[in-house]
């Protein structure tokens, strides 16, 4: 069975009721599966959370629910403002990320003691309670509030949603029919399926993250639930706010109206998620919650179509089925492992939703949300951050043992050389744990078929001549935008100290000076050939390594001369490779985020092939972590490759992860906190893997990586670890860590801790001379 043979797009219900009901569980199970993998993976997520029942009234009597309670049985109506507080904070401290509020449904309709308790708490509704709970939750520790308060309409999401990440409302059914005198929601204004519908597709127009789903075996068909389904599909499909789809399987509980009435069979439950993963598509997050079922029956449920568990909380029972205790993490990691997939958290808010937070939170939450995610809107695992000094997870142990057939056919194509598609490269970045352990194991081969195990450095010193610049990228903490003093002061070097640090290097033994400044108002073409003029004066055997894209089109724009020519006239003045920084990402939709004044990817690209045709090698860089997801990742390098492939003019490739802590597009909340420890070590093998054999040398910044993290990467790909760098401005303006230089005897000992050979190079990868060697060495 195929999507295609269902049509979904435009069959009613009907129809499509009738489709599924033409095929065996069987056949739903194997179309369902297989779309959960293509847009999922191997990935089946959780969130650790705390459930705080912040009152246990409801004015609705659903006949199954043991939730709900009466005053007299209740005790004090609400929570009060310690206990909240106590839940979260215990909830906190065993790791969980997610504050789940569940209450009922505005029982101060109802009761009179509620009103009552209300007003002592100075509130006149439940919800505007709930919205102090849940600021104060957010505010005191951190953990991202989920909102389940029932019916709500735009007011009350507008009212909520400053102080949540997600929110959500069951719609259960939507059959009139069991709201109908003997039917299970009969008494239940609240579940007017009608009005629970208007309250999904008013949390669409206030922007809201959300979750909803069905309540299976309380009385519906399954065309019922088919009609359910068409219509949580089509309010998606209007709004796209639907974050998750909950299919809970009904339990009879004791002390209920319904505790005699039959539960669903497993083939039931398996029916009702294959159906729901097929209606509502592979990108859909199909939940259903684990422990509602015996542990032998959760793999079957995988295969169905679910890929989330919904939360899960170390701390507090399920009180809306206390009968049902939550599984130990351990079991449930276990059993995901059995049905072939891994278990890993997410956060309150679903992973897409996550990526772009400040479309879908209030600013405070999506700060929080966007410094807590990697690219994949995953929660980054460990406190690694890339130029901070941490200590390096120990996440290489892994044995490629029972790699997925996915990555083992990516991985088999790459092989001889083949380029490898946007999709491909996408599935290597989201690779965890074994698919980890063979994408670095293969990069590691590819780069000794390559390259051999003999390591690379390069002794040389940075020249930054000015960080005064006129553009105003969001990632950069080192340009000023002024004279002004702006985190820090600014400079201008004047040539004769430009000339004085270029023969100091050179009589340190440096065979490279690598030159790159910010746009200042006061440059032109004529300055940077200069700059040139006063290097090679100053040391004329050194190799000069300078001007980014971004300078080489200033300087030309300012002279009104065609690329060609004005690269023509720096090589001829001296300029011997330029740096490949500028790329950042090459793609417009980051560019326009992080910098939108600067040069686009086309015109990088572009200086690039101009300059290799002119006889200018030059490095290839990618700037990687902050606002962008992997799918930018893959095209960056599919666009280095491409141009290889063209002029053949790259000498290296070189990830540099985003150092965040004084970057400004972070500071504003508007970033995430650097690429994760995972997604450096494999921005560095997926490189190397994509790019081969076209560029046969990967670069490993100790300065981002540290050196720890440097020795991880020397063996998942890498051969080369840059240069000495006497001076290191850029990445410590940003608040990075490590030290200005790492000199020979420091490359020395990293080559030593991998147990590989190592030489120093020239900035073309050949052998230096053995006086230069020399005087490089320390004294």
């Amino acid at each position: 069975m195929t999507l295609d043979l269902l049509h979904l797009s435009e069959d009613e219900a009907a129809g499509i009721a009738a489709v599924l009901r033409s095929r065996s569980l069987g056949d739903m199970m194997e179309a369902a599966e297989a779309m959960t993998v293509a847009a999922h993976g191997r990935r089946v997520t959780y969130s650790r959370k705390v459930f705080i029942p912040l009152t246990k009234l409801c004015r609705d009597v659903c006949h199954y629910c043991t939730f709900a309670t009466t005053p007299a049985r209740a005790g004090d109506a609400y929570l009060s403002r310690d206990e909240v507080l106590a839940i979260a904070r215990a909830g906190a401290a065993a790791g969980c990320r997610e504050a789940l509020f569940t209450l009922g449904d505005r029982p101060e309709a109802r009761y009179a003691a509620a009103r009552e308790a209300l007003a002592g708490l100075g509130h006149d509704s439940t919800l505007s309670y709930l919205a102090e709970m849940a600021e104060m939750v957010f505010r005191e520790t951190g953990l991202l509030p989920h909102l389940n308060p029932g019916l709500m309409d735009s007011e009350d999401y507008a009212q909520l949603r400053p102080h949540a990440a997600s929110m959500g409302i069951m719609l259960e059914s939507s059959s009139d029919r069991l709201c109908a005198r003997g039917g299970p929601h009969f008494g239940s204004p609240d579940k007017q399926p009608a009005l629970r519908l208007a309250a999904i597709e008013d949390a669409g127009r206030a922007r809201v993250p959300f979750t909803t789903g069905l309540l299976i075996g309380i009385g519906e068909t399954r065309d019922d639930q088919v009609e359910a389904l068409v219509a949580i599909r089509d309010l998606h499909r209007r709004y796209g706010h639907v974050q998750e789809v909950i299919i809970q399987n009904f339990r009879a509980k004791p002390g209920t109206r319904m505790a005699d009435h039959a539960e669903p069979s497993l083939d039931d439950h398996l029916w009702a998620i294959s159906a729901a993963r097929i209606i509502l598509g592979p990108e859909m997050t199909i939940q259903a919650p684990p422990n509602l079922h015996d542990r032998v029956d959760l793999a079957p449920l995988i295969r169905a179509g679910v890929n989330d568990w919904g939360g899960v909380s170390p701390v507090t029972p399920d009180h809306v089925n206390p009968e049902a205790p939550w599984p130990h993490l351990e079991i449930l990691e276990d059993a995901t492992r059995s049905a072939g997939r891994l278990l890993m958290q997410r956060l309150a808010i679903g992973p897409r939703y996550a990526l772009a937070a400040r479309d879908w939170a209030a600013p405070a939450i999506a700060t929080q949300i966007l410094r807590a995610i990697d690219g994949r809107g995953l929660p980054k695992v460990g406190d690694w951050s890339a130029g901070h000094g941490d200590p390096a997870p120990d996440i290489m142990a892994v044995e490629p043992v029972s790699t997925s057939r996915s990555i083992l056919s990516i991985l088999a194509a790459a092989e001889p050389g083949e380029r490898l598609s946007e999709a491909d490269i996408v599935t290597l970045f989201d690779a965890e744990q074994e698919d980890f352990a063979a994408i670095v194991d293969r990069a590691d081969r590819l780069r000794r078929q390559a390259v051999g195990d003999t390591l690379t450095y390069a002794v040389n010193r940075n020249i930054n001549y000015t960080n005064i610049c006129l553009y105003k990228c969001g990632f950069c903490a080192f340009s000023k935008g002024s004279t002004k003093a702006m985190r820090g002061p600014a400079y201008r070097l004047d040539m004769e100290e430009v000339g004085r640090r270029a023969a100091e290097a050179w009589d340190r033994g440096a065979t490279e000076v690598c030159l790159q400044g910010g746009i200042h108002p006061d440059y032109d073409g004529h300055t940077y050939l200069n700059v040139l003029k006063t290097v090679r004066e100053a040391a004329p055997d050194i190799h000069i390594h300078a001007f980014s894209p971004l300078e080489v089109t200033h300087g030309a724009r300012t002279l009104g001369l065609p690329l060609e020519d004005y690269l023509a006239r720096l090589k001829e003045a001296g300029l011997s490779t330029l740096p490949g920084t500028a790329a950042e990402i090459l793609d417009p939709e980051v560019r326009d985020i992080i910098c939108p004044d600067k040069v686009t990817a086309d015109e990088w690209v572009e200086v690039m092939r101009v300059a290799h045709g002119v006889g200018l090698r030059s490095t290839a860089t990618i700037m990687f972590g902050h606002v962008e997801e992997y799918k930018h990742w893959a095209r960056h390098l599919i666009r280095i490759r491409g141009l290889q492939e063209e002029t053949g003019g790259f000498t290296e490739f070189v990830p540099l992860p985003f150092v965040h802590m004084e970057s400004p597009i972070w500071r504003k909340g508007l970033a995430r906190s650097g690429p994760s420890y995972r997604e450096a070590v494999l921005m560095h093998a997926v490189a190397r893997i994509v790019l081969h054999p076209v560029i046969p040398n990967i670069q490993v910044s100790w300065v981002k990586m540290g050196p720890e993290g440097a020795a991880a990467i020397l063996k998942a790909g890498a051969n080369d670890m840059g240069g000495t760098l006497m001076d290191e401005s850029i990445t410590r303006a940003a608040g990075g860590v490590n030290g200005q230089e790492f000199g020979p005897r420091e490359m020395q000992a990293l080559a030593v801790s991998v147990g590989r050979p190592v030489r120093q190079r020239t900035t073309l990868y050949e052998p230096v001379r053995a006086r230069r060697a020399v005087l490089a060495e320390p004294s």
